[in-house]
């Protein structure tokens, strides 16, 4: 049996060190890993993230990402599952975290590097926080449409009442839910 890896990919745009409502609920649900389990917490928000360039149509492939976009890569590889922990903004996945999904398209076209055959088999799961959950309806679903697209299996969505700084601690069911999010077969 392998060990399990997830990756935490923290797609707020707090400075890293200053925990909302979304990383708690994110950090609830990873305390109930095994002992064994050596989950990884990235930042995304303060990295050097360049924009995603879009060449698929005129050089049809991308050089291997260097610096920071190198770093994600060689985490997202090395993770048995992602977790996508992001609150909901407009509707949506903040910046930091879109950029990140945007580097997909490239990182499908490195030559040698199969980014899909790798990706296929990690579950992708979501963290998230709003005032209300059908305000975070469009955002699940994106993410869950990225891994069908990966072949990826879907792990779900984990949703708290979010708002201002400690409020999901007042979310009794997202807490409780937390407990067995992450323990998914």
């Amino acid at each position: 049996m392998s060990v399990s890896q997830p990756l935490f990919l923290i797609g707020s745009t707090r400075q890293p060190g200053t925990v909302g409502n979304t990383e708690a609920l994110a950090r609830r649900a990873a305390a109930a890993l095994p002992a064994d389990a050596h989950p990884t917490w990235v930042h995304l928000h303060g990295l050097h993230l360049e924009p995603f360039e879009d060449h698929r149509h005129d050089r049809g492939s991308y050089p291997m990402p260097e610096g920071d976009m190198r770093r994600l890569l060689d985490a997202t590889l090395a993770a048995s599952e992602l977790v996508l922990v992001s609150p909901v903004y407009w509707f949506s996945i903040p910046s930091p975290l879109k950029v990140y999904l945007d580097h997909w398209s490239g990182w499908l076209r490195v030559p040698g590097l199969d980014f899909k055959a790798r990706m296929a088999g990690k579950r992708l799961s979501l963290v998230t926080t709003s005032g209300n959950r059908e305000k975070a309806q469009p955002m699940i679903d994106s993410v869950r449409l990225c891994a069908e697209f990966m072949g990826m299996p879907w792990g779900g969505a984990l949703w708290g009442k979010g708002g201002e700084p400690g409020a999901i601690e007042a979310d009794a069911q997202a807490l409780e839910q937390a407990a067995q999010f992450l323990r998914q077969p």
